[in-house]
């Protein structure tokens, strides 16, 4: 279950309260224990305690604080020219320095931190830029939710293309993690840009798409060159008529949803191997059609949004969430379905990155906000 916010502040409260508390109570115990008992090793814990949670200036603070608290004890029983203060004393001295130490490397640390971040971002928005809310006409929303805290941009991927024969999009997810499925992704949507300018069918670009990442692998070598894949759904959304082709190379369904909330599959009738499979077997991509009308979304996702399960082990059913629910517009549409994930899976989220994508053909002279129903908790 998530942790009530409620919590969190008050956990956040007692960090920042914890050093002078464990001052405190030195002082405390040392005015009420007899003088041959002290509490040296509490005076030298603060600024410890202090390092990780407190910038620099404030550790200094805490450290100082430490050292007078423990000179004011031995100052008032009058025992600091004896061995054990003046030992006392060195040793809270030496720990304070220490801890200081330890707090510059943890802001250096965060620092470097902050610059990996800013550079994931950098590298997330030039590899896997977010479409504009308009494209040929449609509304557009995608968003990436990585399942790995801190993480930017994985093996999932999209991307959508105003070209000569419609609006044309694809979504993928690449075989395996890290660089190397960075890199696939780079691939997958640089080819995918440059075909679907050039090839006249929806099949010719998946076959662009087939031999990029079959060169791609061999260029790798290595495990990549035998099992590397992606699979992928490919889509063609004509300027006029209201329909839209389909190739799928191993990927979940899109689902359709109707203007009054109804949901449909739109399943692949020809299922084929995914891209850079073709080793495996070779035959040719067939287009499927189906309708599309006015006012509908499309939703294409990997199976990061399936595979995210519950306490139970039971997993999302996308279909069934979303049956009879309206909502303002494709942005809408995907933020209540990320929110509904988190509700499913008790605020873990999924368990494998998730790519999702919405297209939605709006109706001649629709308003910009129309009532939004929620999904069900």
């Amino acid at each position: 279950m998530p942790i009530p916010s409620s919590r969190v502040r008050t956990g956040r409260r007692l960090v920042r309260f914890l050093p002078v508390l464990v001052i405190v109570v030195g002082v405390v115990f040392d005015f009420v224990t007899p003088t041959r008992v002290t509490a040296g090793p509490l005076y030298a814990a603060a600024p410890l305690v202090a390092a990780p949670f407190y910038p620099m200036i404030g550790t200094l603070l805490v450290a100082v604080a430490s050292l007078l608290a423990e000179l004011a004890v031995h100052l008032y029983a009058n025992t600091l020219m004896s061995l054990e203060s003046l030992s006392e004393v060195l040793t809270v001295l030496v720990v304070s320095l220490l801890a200081m130490y330890i707090s510059g490397v943890l802001r250096r640390s965060g620092q470097r931190l902050a610059s990996a971040r800013i550079i994931a971002e950098t590298a997330q928005r030039a590899v896997l830029p977010r479409p504009a809310e308009r494209i040929g006409g449609l509304r557009i929303a995608a968003r990436y939710e990585a399942a790995q805290e801190g993480a930017f941009i994985g093996g999932d991927l999209f991307a959508v293309q105003d070209t000569p024969y419609g609006v044309r999009l694809v979504v993928g997810d690449v075989r395996g993690k890290g660089l190397e499925a960075v890199e696939a992704v780079a691939v997958v949507i640089g080819s995918f840009r440059e075909a679907a300018e050039q090839e006249p069918s929806l099949e010719g670009v998946a076959q662009r798409l087939e031999r990029a990442l079959k060169r791609d692998g061999s260029r790798r070598g290595g495990l990549d060159a035998f099992e590397g894949f992606t699979t992928a759904v490919l889509a063609e959304i004509p300027h006029e008529g209201g329909m839209v082709r389909l190739v799928n190379r191993g990927h979940p369904d899109p689902l359709l949803m109707c203007e009054d909330g109804a949901v449909c599959m739109l399943e692949t009738r020809d299922p084929a191997l995914p891209l850079g499979m073709s080793d495996l077997g070779a035959w040719p991509d067939r287009a499927e059609q189906a309708a599309y009308p006015t006012g509908a979304t499309l939703l294409f996702y990997t199976d990061g949004l399936t595979e995210a399960r519950d306490a139970h082990g039971v997993f999302y059913l996308p279909r069934e969430r979303l049956e009879g629910r309206i909502f303002q517009g494709p942005d809408e549409l995907l933020q209540a379905l990320i929110d509904d994930v988190r509700r499913h899976t008790g605020g873990t989220g999924s368990q494998d990155d998730m790519a999702l994508l919405a297209v939605n053909r709006p109706t001649e002279g629709q308003p910009e906000r129309r009532r939004t129903i929620p999904l069900v908790p």
